[in-house]
């Protein structure tokens, strides 16, 4: 034992050190809406050239985008393909998405044609521009149309573009581009037989054309003679250009055409100031509430309670380190999630300080060493159980889902997988040495587990019962249920714009504003139906249906007409496709998520415990989803985070229970299932209280300090937390008892039935 315990010792250890050392020198890789910035989903669209299911070109297209954000000049940009036709590009510190998604959307197709003359009365207008390639007629800067030879080169040819301004010739700005390869011979070959032309004719001109439009058509110099052309591969795109324009031409021709069309699905942009706002909310609650946890702790378990907080810290620190190794992305949902982690990280410390306290007080004469012994291998089994589903649920959403559902399965993986080692390495390293002390074995209640504890001498005088009243307990279950179905169905979900599509823009005013006024406002500006929502600190949140950048910008002025500055601090724009797609694959990972914890708890408990257990989560999912309808609190990522966070804290409540009545059954078979079930939901209420004290005061400090995403997440939670801990009390296990109940009918009849048959064919 004693060599167990020193390699418990050394992993903790170096588990520790490492991640100070990553901690210090490895950057955490925070969300767009918590740093500002702005997040683009393009999706690929197929032509009759290219399929937008090609890998190939998908691949090409992303390069082209990889070159055009270079270009941009944006710090620590993110490029990346996700599934087979979209590409997803972050963009931190970029305020303007207009800019962004139009120099990322644009095909950019450069050719470089002859100038045949001017279209005649006979040809095409100019804006229906001739399908035949080899002679389009498109308008000049001035509107005069030109007919156009076939393009002699394209923006494969050219090397590098620049943008420059001419100071000492007055010409401003202007693009330099700089040909390549066989791209110079071209080049001298067009401008050689355009200087054949009589000064002043049209074909003397060459025309630049970007996709379909003509950007600068200038003559060949006089001093060009014929047949010679322009040698050494440079030349000038010249025109009316203001700096922006000059770059944003630049930067496009270098960074070359997209293979085939994109189209932007999905935009979102949140201001620097709403993102540290978010930080400093969250780490004030962390710390307001992991010092009130740890407070807590201390005072119910003293020098274990101690430890365990020192546990705590290690479990924050590790899991930040393991966040920024991996270089997982932390977003809000992440971020309020890993702050309610801390609080539930101490579920498995207070499992097994209970489970101590009962050997101790069971066996007399017993140290408190052995009994901490005993209650870490006795609490093991429900620890794992717990969070292996946790863990099932995590990694199916990972699989399966995608945008903010996807990263809280990564998110919530980690936090279990560093809580089951903070909990059986560092906080056992801890206590064992603590307890092994001298001090302690001659005063062992300061170890915080050498008495049963003030809720368990409460019950322990107490013949309680609870399931006597099973039936009851499921009546008023059924009776919130129906209540909470009744507001989905009466007052419909609140969807977010990332599962419905739409367009959703944030501002801050000076000072707050009238809701009503705001509406009033924008159904003057020709919007009678966007959904105005304002905060007592001065935010206003728009949403609409589909708005282009146009009516956006008047949604813009109306906001700003109603008196005090409005400043601009998230716009999301989510296309239907998206919207659709986000919510059929949260929808279905979250069944998959279920299915596989069913399944789980059916092979490794029986059937009926199982099924209660998975009842009892899906009547917690559908009461806090209830209770968000009846007060019209938004349905988005921030509440399908707090969603997945209740069901996993109703199925670890539940798994606890079930673990401890799998443990008391087999001494117990000759008095009645619902007294033993009695037993083992008197003997877990000490830990459901504790640990539900614990995340308690995590979440009074989130919703106390954090903003209107925050506070919804911890009033989700708070719901989430109440009823999960009825629950699986009242819930949960009434129902395994009505299930046990008919299974053993089933089982007697059975065996009736066959004695009859026995004794008929006797």
């Amino acid at each position: 034992m004693a060599r167990a315990t020193r390699v418990r010792a050394f992993l903790a250890l170096a588990v520790i050190a490492l991640s100070v050392y990553i901690t210090l020198t490895v950057p955490a890789r925070l969300g767009l809406d918590l740093r500002g910035g702005t997040h683009i989903v393009l999706e690929t669209r197929g032509t009759p050239e290219s399929a937008a299911s090609d890998s190939e070109a998908t691949e090409r297209t992303l390069e082209v985008l990889r070159r055009r954000i270079d270009a941009l000049g944006v710090s620590e940009p993110t490029v990346a393909r996700s599934g087979e036709r979209r590409i997803i590009v972050e963009l931190p510190g970029v305020q303007d998405p207009e800019e962004a998604a139009d120099v990322l959307g644009r095909t950019a197709q450069l050719t470089v044609h002859p100038v045949l003359g001017t279209a005649t009365d006979g040809d095409p207008a100019p804006d229906r521009q001739q399908k035949s390639p080899r002679e389009p007629v498109l308008p000049d800067g001035s509107g005069q149309p030109l007919r156009l030879g076939p393009a002699a080169l394209t923006g494969a040819d050219v090397g590098g573009a620049e943008a420059r301004l001419d100071q000492q010739s007055a010409l401003g700005w202007f693009v330099a581009l700089d040909l390549k390869g066989a791209g110079k011979d071209l080049w001298t070959r067009l401008t050689a037989d355009a200087a054949c032309a009589p000064a002043g004719d049209p074909a003397r001109r060459i025309a630049i054309v970007l996709d379909d439009k003509v950007i600068s058509s200038p003559q060949v110099d006089p001093s060009v003679a014929c047949r010679t052309g322009i040698t050494g591969g440079a030349t000038q795109i010249t025109g009316d250009f203001d700096r922006e324009e000059a770059r944003e031409l630049a930067l496009l021709i270098s960074g070359g055409a997209l293979p085939m069309p994109v189209e932007t699905v999905e935009q979102r942009t949140v201001g620097p100031t709403l993102g540290a706002d978010a930080i400093r909310s969250s780490a004030q609650a962390a710390v307001i509430g992991t010092v009130l946890t740890s407070l807590f702790v201390i005072v119910v378990y003293r020098l274990l309670g101690a430890l365990a907080a020192v546990a705590l810290a290690c479990y924050g620190l590790i899991s930040y380190a393991t966040l920024a190794a991996l270089g997982a992305t932390l977003t809000l949902p992440g971020l309020a999630g890993f702050v309610l982690a801390i609080g539930m990280a101490v579920d498995a410390n207070v499992l097994v300080f209970e489970r101590a306290r009962e050997e101790y007080a069971a066996r007399a004469g017993r140290s408190p060493r052995t009994a901490l012994k005993s209650g870490f291998r006795q609490a093991f089994s429900a620890i794992a159980d717990s969070n292996i589903t946790t863990l099932i649920a995590a990694g199916l959403l990972f699989f399966l889902a995608s945008g903010p559902v996807r990263g809280f399965g990564v998110t919530l993986g980690i936090g279990v997988l560093v809580s089951m080692f903070s909990a059986l390495v560092v906080t056992r390293v801890l206590a064992e040495y603590a307890v092994a002390r001298r001090p302690v074995r001659r005063r062992p209640r300061i170890s915080g587990i050498a008495h049963r504890g003030r809720v368990r001498d409460w019950l322990t005088r107490r013949d309680l019962r609870p399931m006597r009243h099973g039936r009851r307990w499921l009546a008023v279950s059924a009776a919130v249920l129906v209540l909470a179905v009744t507001g989905i169905v009466v007052r419909g979900l609140n969807f977010g714009v990332e599962f419905t599509g739409g367009r959703l823009i944030e501002y801050a005013t000076a000072q707050p504003v009238d809701a009503e006024r705001a509406r009033g406002a924008l159904a003057d500006a020709g919007f009678p139906r966007a959904v105005v929502q304002t905060s007592g600190n001065g935010d206003l949140t728009v949403r609409t249906d589909q708005l282009s950048d146009a009516d956006a910008a008047k949604v813009d002025r109306a906001v700003g007409s109603l008196g005090g500055v409005a400043e601009k601090i998230r716009d999301e724009r989510i296309g239907p496709s998206m919207g659709s797609e986000l919510r059929r694959g949260a929808v279905i990972a979250l069944a998959v998520a279920v299915g596989g914890q069913l399944l789980y708890l059916a092979v490794r408990f029986r059937w009926a415990l199982g099924a209660a257990a998975v009842a009892a989560m899906a009547q917690d999912a559908v009461i806090l989803t209830g209770v968000f309808a009846w007060l019209g609190k938004p349905v988005d990522g921030v509440f399908l985070a707090a969603l997945l966070t209740v069901i996993g804290y109703s199925v670890n409540d539940s798994v606890v229970l079930i673990d401890r009545l799998r443990e008391e059954w087999p001494g117990r078979r000759k008095q009645p299932f619902a007294r033993t079930v009695d037993l083992a939901v008197l003997h877990t209420v000490p830990r459901t209280v504790n640990t539900g004290m614990g995340a308690l005061f995590i979440l009074a400090a989130l919703a106390a300090l954090g903003g209107d995403s925050l506070t919804d997440f911890a009033l989700a939670l708070l719901i989430g937390i109440v009823v999960g801990t009825w629950s699986s009390m009242f819930t949960a296990m009434p129902l395994a008892v009505e299930l046990e109940a008919r299974g053993a009918l089933r089982v007697r009849r059975a065996e009736q039935e066959q004695g009859d048959l026995s004794w008929r064919h006797g």
